[in-house]
């Protein structure tokens, strides 16, 4: 499957350009603050929301709002601008909205309660997933 890259020299590349660095300081904060379980969703054609989502768990309560708070910190020291933060009070699940890239820090259990990856999922990953618990015998189900 071949893939076309917009040009350096358009808008369209400039704001992909953007983001993929902004998505590549997201993670890199949240690899320093050892967070768990990074999983990113590509959302370029799928979403006008935004064109990336970070998806990461923290092992407690405490650890998901300072991971939250750090990289919102170290955001607006690298690139001068703020994110909306949601969910930090509780630190069950944190919201951190950058306007380009969407992240989520859970606690693992609160994760795997709303699934958030499944649902972002491409079909043939959500079959391949379905077909392996098939196979573990998990017994766990997936919403058809």
């Amino acid at each position: 499957m071949s893939t076309t890259h917009p040009r350096a020299d358009t808008p369209a590349a400039t704001a992909s350009d953007g983001s993929d660095q902004l998505l590549a300081r997201i993670l890199a904060s949240l690899e320093d603050d050892k967070a768990e379980d990074i999983v990113t969703i590509d959302l370029r054609g799928r979403s006008a929301m935004a064109d990336h989502m970070v998806i990461a768990s923290g092992r407690s309560s405490r650890q998901v709002a300072s991971i939250a708070d750090k990289l919102v910190e170290r955001l607006k020291a690298q690139t001068g601008h703020g994110a909306r933060i949601e969910g930090k009070d509780t630190g069950d699940w944190v919201l951190i909205d950058t306007d380009d890239v969407i992240v989520h820090v859970f606690r693992p259990e609160v994760r795997e309660f709303y699934q958030l990856e499944k649902m972002w999922m491409p079909a043939d990953a959500l079959a391949s997933l379905r077909d392996d618990a098939a196979r573990d015998g998990a017994g766990h189900t997936l919403a058809q």
